[in-house]
Parts: C-alpha cells; sequence; structure tokens
C-alpha cells in the first residue's frame, strides 16, 4: 500500500516537474524581448519576416533537443558539461549567459514597468519597483520553488490568452504570411540572429533543462518523456511565436505607421493599440506585465544557476539569496537608467544570438559524441547531424551580424 503510494507521488511530482520546465522555457522565450523584436522586424521587413519566426523555431527545436537531453542526462548543470567537454570553457559560457542575461533582466523590469503604465498610467520608475519587488518576493517566500513553479505557469497561460485575443480582433492576411514564410522576398539575418537570441539564445536555451536538473527529473530513464516534453513545449510556443507575427502583421498591412526611430519607440504598445484602440492598448499593458515579470524570473532564476560554475555547492538558501540579488541589481540600475527599453531589448537580443554558438560548439555537440559523458545512452545521429548543421548556421548568421547587432547600441 505505501509503495503504490509512494509510486503514485513519484509520478505526479515528475510530471508537475516537467509541467514547469516547459512553462519556464516558453516564458522565457516569450518575454518582452521576443514581443518588440517580433514587433520591430514585422514593420521593417512585413511578412517576409515570417522566414525569420520559421527558422527560429526550426533552431529552437534542435537546440532544446540537445540541451535538454545532455544536461539530463549527465546531471550536470551546463557551465559544469562545458568544462568537462572542454576544461576551462565553462567560465566563458557562465560569465556570457549571466551578462546576457542581467541585462535582459533591466529590460524585462522595464518592459513590466511599461505593461503597468499602460493598465493604470503609473510611473515607470514606480512599475519597475513594484514589478521588481514581486519578483524578489516569490524567491524570498518559505517555498520559492513552488511559488515560482506556479507563477510561470500562471503567466505563461495569461499572456498565451491574451496574444489570441489581440491576433482574434485583427484579421492578418495569413494567405500572405504562409507564402512569405517559405518563400520571402527578403531575408535579413540580423534580423534572424536577433529573434534566435531573444527566443532561444544566452540563457534562455538552458531554463527548462536546469529546472528538469533542480527537480530530479534526470537519468536514461527519464529521457524519453524529457523529449517528449521538450517537443510540446516547442510546439505550443511555436504556434503562439506565429500568432503573434501575425497579429502584428494584420496591423502593418492595415496602413499603421509604426514608430522605429526614436528613442522612446515601443513598436509592441503602438501595434496593439492601432489593432483594439485603448482596449488594445490595455491588452498590450497586461500582456508586457505578464511577460516582463516571467521573464524577470527566468532570466533570474537561469543566470544564477550559472553561478555555480564559480561557486560550487550554494545551498537553496544562498541560490534564493542570490536571484533575489540579481534582480535587487537589475531594478536598481534599470532606476538609474530610467530610459525605454526597446533598444535594450533588441540589442541583448542579438547578444544572445552571438553567445549561442558559442554555447553549442563549446559543449552540446561535443559533449554528445563523448561517451564518458553520455555513458551507455544511445544518442540519436539524426539528432547530432542536425545539430552541427544547426551550429555551423549560427555562427555564421553571428558572423555576417556582428557588426550590425552592436549598431543596436547607438538606439539606447
Amino acid at each position: 500500500m505505501n509503495s503504490t503510494l509512494s509510486k503514485k507521488s513519484f509520478f505526479s511530482e515528475r510530471q508537475w516537474s516537467i509541467i514547469a520546465s516547459i512553462f519556464l522555457m516558453a516564458t522565457s522565450a516569450m518575454g518582452p524581448g521576443f514581443l518588440t523584436q517580433t514587433a520591430t522586424f514585422t514593420a521593417k521587413m512585413g511578412a517576409a519576416f515570417g522566414f525569420g519566426i520559421l527558422l527560429s523555431i526550426i533552431i529552437d527545436y534542435v537546440v532544446q533537443q540537445n540541451i535538454w537531453r545532455v544536461v539530463t542526462l549527465t546531471q550536470k548543470r551546463a557551465s559544469d558539461i562545458a568544462n568537462l567537454a572542454l576544461p576551462g570553457s565553462g567560465y566563458l559560457l557562465a560569465f556570457l549567459v549571466i551578462l546576457g542575461g542581467f541585462f535582459f533582466s533591466i529590460g524585462n523590469i522595464a518592459g513590466a514597468a511599461l505593461g503597468l503604465n499602460a493598465l493604470f498610467g503609473l510611473d515607470t520608475k514606480w512599475g519597475g519597483v513594484l514589478s521588481g519587488a514581486l519578483a524578489i518576493f516569490i524567491f524570498s517566500s518559505r517555498k520559492a520553488t513552488l511559488a515560482m513553479d506556479k507563477s510561470m505557469i500562471l503567466f505563461g497561460l495569461l499572456k498565451i490568452a491574451l496574444i489570441i485575443i489581440v491576433a482574434a480582433i485583427v484579421v492578418p492576411p495569413v494567405g500572405l504570411a504562409v507564402h512569405q514564410t517559405f518563400l520571402p522576398d527578403q531575408i535579413d539575418f540580423a534580423a534572424i540572429t536577433t529573434i534566435v537570441g531573444g527566443t532561444v539564445g544566452g540563457y534562455i536555451c538552458y531554463a527548462g533543462a536546469h529546472r528538469l536538473l533542480d527537480k530530479g527529473t534526470v537519468g536514461p530513464e527519464h529521457i524519453d518523456e524529457v523529449a517528449k516534453a521538450a517537443t510540446k513545449g516547442i510546439i505550443v510556443v511555436g504556434i503562439m511565436r506565429y500568432i503573434l507575427f501575425l497579429a502584428i502583421l494584420g496591423v502593418v498591412v492595415s496602413g499603421a505607421t509604426i514608430d522605429l526611430a526614436s528613442h522612446n519607440a515601443n513598436p509592441a504598445a503602438q501595434a496593439f493599440q492601432y489593432a483594439a484602440g485603448t482596449f488594445g492598448f490595455k491588452l498590450f499593458g497586461l500582456v508586457f506585465w505578464a511577460a516582463g515579470i516571467s521573464s524577470t524570473i527566468g532570466a533570474a532564476y537561469t543566470s544564477v544557476s550559472f553561478m555555480t560554475a564559480f561557486k560550487k555547492n550554494m545551498t537553496p538558501k544562498q541560490n534564493n539569496i542570490a536571484t533575489s540579488s540579481f534582480i535587487a541589481l537589475a531594478l536598481l540600475l534599470f532606476v538609474l537608467w530610467g530610459k525605454a527599453p526597446a533598444g535594450l531589448l533588441i540589442f541583448v537580443g542579438g547578444f544572445n544570438g552571438l553567445v549561442l554558438p558559442i554555447g553549442l560548439t563549446i559543449f552540446m555537440y561535443v559533449a554528445a559524441c563523448r561517451k564518458d559523458l553520455m555513458g551507455n545512452y544511445n544518442y540519436p545521429k539524426w539528432l547530432i547531424v542536425v545539430g552541427i548543421l544547426t551550429c555551423i548556421l549560427t555562427w555564421w548568421m553571428g558572423y555576417i551580424s556582428f557588426t550590425t547587432v552592436f549598431n543596436y547600441l547607438n538606439k539606447l
């Protein structure tokens, strides 16, 4: 009897950990950065940006499938795997991920602040303080991990529902979008590098895998379940990315002019407001606030998980303190900086897009081919092949986009 109850409890906890990991990945991949980048590049490129969305989904699938497998099979954090695969590389990876996650956190807090400003007219600095304080409170609670999991699921479902509402209000040219998605009139690899960085680059690609590791859903006995969960999560996120793209495209083709030039430009807010007036602007506020809060939590949690590269054996209490401090410092810089986040969110997306191939090259595909790390698991050959091709592609995109990405700093 006790054995049956124990097994049932274990199954429920494992399922819960997988659901929480999916939502952590999903909410991290659909934060203010993605909303801003999608609005900006759709306004700039029109339906042709659909190809960028499609390519980002394909890259996301390959990257997440490999990372979730390697992390859960080795039962180690990404920085530790990197150090084993190529000694010393884990410190570089950790530094780049933490740096990108920190700047994304500033933008995420700013995004949440803009959301409260749209909803209630609240000054953005006070909106940032309240949003940052809420994120810190979640990590300061006695049941921090449970609070984080539930909040990520709640905010994730809220974002999905609101984006679907906006897409339903706008009547997007689906036929044109589908045609341009597969046969685009133009391809902007700097834009694609940025959207890839904003959805799977930097800390984002490790968020779900590290959550599974912390929850104990690891080992070859869980690998099939983990792989299926990653696939389901990517499908959901991919559909939502495309729906948001269609919603913004519907606004663009209707003749709306979206400001992309000024320092205070907020393309996503303009698109939502044009789509549904005051109601759309309020929806934008709610979407951006939910996206900002959830992504702040995801960025802080995942970035701090890389700090173990420099300080081993962090206790749960130390981890929560470090995460709260990470958010507090990002909040402080936002208050002192005090500018609109659009330019920062676009630049950091591009920066994370440049970081992505470094992480893939250093350890994911090196580690996947190492029997001493993979044990007896027969790693899928097709996944290694498409992984190597994806790695080459992201390196090439990063190379031709490097100058353009750093030119985004001029918009700050």
